[in-house]
């Protein structure tokens, strides 16, 4: 199992570069950034200062979006990431949350998602691409790679992924709901036609290393608060009770009431007061270090490739040192 570490692009950005440059050193192979232009800073301008200071961290936005750059735009700037750092990224995309309402507009649609996905790959690797029907290619890329994974939730999102997408994120680490959305999206690629064990799976959650599990999960409740924003627009879609989303993932929203996005991600967020303890301990990864390590297998029997740990919190530090230092020696 590979591990990542993400992280808000809060200011100042050398404290997000030292954060990845840590985890480098405990062995995370990953470095993930939020992209939400409004809420924090610039992430593909800090990206190229954390590959600049690691050696083998492969970084990527947690997730970006069809919606606030032009797909040209996104595709040469992880090219030229990649042609100054040697192929070190990966494309985390999603239909836009934050980034997308934060700015008064809606997400992306699921179709135009589908159809960026292919097309930020192709330019970004070399290849010809229709943006707006009109055939791009960026001449100067040579030897590009750039692998795409998306965020989903829903069945459609899913078969979508399945489909279309490199990898599958997946922000929540509750193994029930890990296995259905992995089946889901693997049913979908072999439906396709392609290979549903090269779909790389990565799990994205908080992570806190105590014992202390009141102040553990206070301090990761914010999670799903966060997950309850792309849970509504399930419920909205297929209903509460219709069977096409487990109840599981569904039940805890009925009384969340509104979401401020001032709050976005952090510790303390008053829009998540409705996430009961129980949906925070099975969408996070909270306990002493066995705890940890019993979760995070289970999870990689399911066929979970990368455990991506959202490190907003107060023992950020702490965290990826015990991570280092116990967690993913017993991993890998």
């Amino acid at each position: 199992m590979d591990f990542g570490l993400v992280l808000q692009t809060d200011p100042p950005a050398k404290g997000v570069v030292d954060l990845m440059r840590r985890a480098e050193a405990a062995g995370f192979r990953y470095g993930w950034t939020f992209d939400s232009a409004v809420l924090w800073q610039e992430p593909f301008v800090i990206h190229s200062r954390v590959l600049a200071e690691t050696e083998r961290l492969v970084v990527g936005p947690m997730v970006t979006n069809p919606g606030t750059r032009a797909w040209e735009v996104t595709a040469s700037t992880f090219a030229t990431l990649n042609e100054m750092y040697g192929n070190r990224t990966v494309c985390g995309i999603g239909r836009g949350d934050s980034a997308m309402r934060v700015a008064g507009r809606a997400p992306n649609t699921l179709a135009r998602l589908g159809e960026a996905i292919g097309v930020i790959r192709d330019l970004a690797e070399g290849r010809e691409a229709l943006v707006d029907g009109r055939p791009l290619r960026l001449p100067w890329v040579r030897d590009g790679r750039l692998p795409v994974w998306m965020a989903a939730y829903g069945p459609k999102a899913l078969a979508l992924a399945g489909r279309v997408a490199d990898g599958l994120i997946l922000q929540l680490a509750d193994p029930d709901l890990t296995a259905w959305m992995i089946a889901s999206a693997r049913t979908a690629a072999a439906e396709a036609g392609r290979d549903p064990a090269a779909l790389t799976v990565c799990v994205a959650a908080p992570a806190y290393v105590s014992d202390d599990l009141a102040h553990a999960r206070e301090q990761c409740r914010w999670f799903g608060g966060m997950v309850g924003n792309h849970v509504a627009d399930l419920v909205a879609r297929y209903g509460a009770h219709s069977g096409a989303v487990p109840e599981a993932l569904t039940d805890y929203v009925e009384r969340r009431r509104g979401y401020d996005y001032a709050h976005h991600g952090r510790a303390g967020n008053p829009s998540a007061d409705f996430v009961p303890d129980a949906v925070v301990d099975r969408f996070c990864v909270l306990g002493g270090v066995a705890d940890h390590i019993a979760k995070l297998r289970a999870l990689r029997d399911l066929g979970v490739d990368q455990f991506a740990l959202y490190d907003m919190h107060d023992a950020k530090e702490a965290t990826i040192d015990a991570y280092g230092e116990s967690i993913i020696p017993a991993l890998e």
